[in-house]
Formats: C-alpha cells, structure tokens, sequence
C-alpha cells in the first residue's frame, strides 16, 4: 500500500465523518422544527450519505459501503446526542452551547443511550444497511 493511497483513505474517512456530523446537525433541526425526534428521517439521509460518499468522497465497492454506513450510525448518535443537549438547555435555562459544555460527551452520550427506543435502533439499522447498499456500486455487465 502506498503512501498516497493511505492518505486519501485517511481523507475519506475525514470527510466521511464530517458529511456523518453534517447530516446529523440538519437532522436536529428538522426533528427541533417539527418537534418530534424523526427516527425514520435515518433512511432519506444514509441515503444521501451514501450517494455523496459514493460520488464526491470514495469510488463505488467496499470502502465506500464502510464509509456509508459509519457516517449514517454516527449522524443518528449524533442527533441524539445533541436533541439530549437541547433537552438539558430547555430544562435548565440555558444556551445550547452552554449546555454541550457543561454536559460534557460522557453525560450527553448516556442521556442519549437511555433515550433510545426499539424503533430509532430499527430504522438506524435500516438506514445503515440502505446506505451499505447504495454505496456498493453497480454490478458490470457482462457483454
């Protein structure tokens, strides 16, 4: 494996965890717009992960569906961690950010975990398993 290879993984994976952190501050916003946590938004956005990822960031194949998936479980981690956030900032009368500060990972992660429900694990799997797919390419014909 050459240098260079190595470097463009090690970016892909870089961008791949920046489109994953993206899509899971957008996600915040919608589900804070319209009040509800939106599980089933996972499956729209593993989808468009997986073709930004397949298109911009990785070619089609294995390292692409890896990435897919990894950036579509860490989007729905992501807008879990932060709706507990909000949570934290609602209840106590502070600002968003002055809230993930003081939180700190650990408490805003178990906040999370403990939120979850059957139904967010389902459609997070779903999604992760839509984006693998998406990713993979097509198959060639042969001719």
């Amino acid at each position: 494996m050459s240098v260079r290879s190595v470097l463009l993984f090690l970016f892909a994976m870089f961008s791949a965890l920046m489109l994953g952190l993206a899509a899971g501050a957008v996600w915040m916003v919608l589900a804070l717009y319209m009040r509800h946590p939106l599980p089933w938004l996972a499956v729209p956005i593993g989808a468009l992960l997986a073709w930004t990822i397949r298109g911009a960031v990785h070619r089609a194949g294995v390292g692409a569906m890896l990435l897919a998936a990894g950036a579509t479980g860490l989007a729905a981690i992501y807008v879990n961690m932060l709706i507990a956030g909000v949570r934290i900032a609602g209840n106590m009368g502070l600002g968003i950010v002055d809230a993930l500060r003081t939180a700190g990972i650990g408490m805003l992660w178990q906040l999370a975990r403990m939120a979850l429900t059957p139904s967010d694990l389902i459609w997070t799997v779903l999604a992760m398993l839509l984006a693998a797919w998406l990713a993979r390419g097509r198959r060639r014909q042969l001719r």
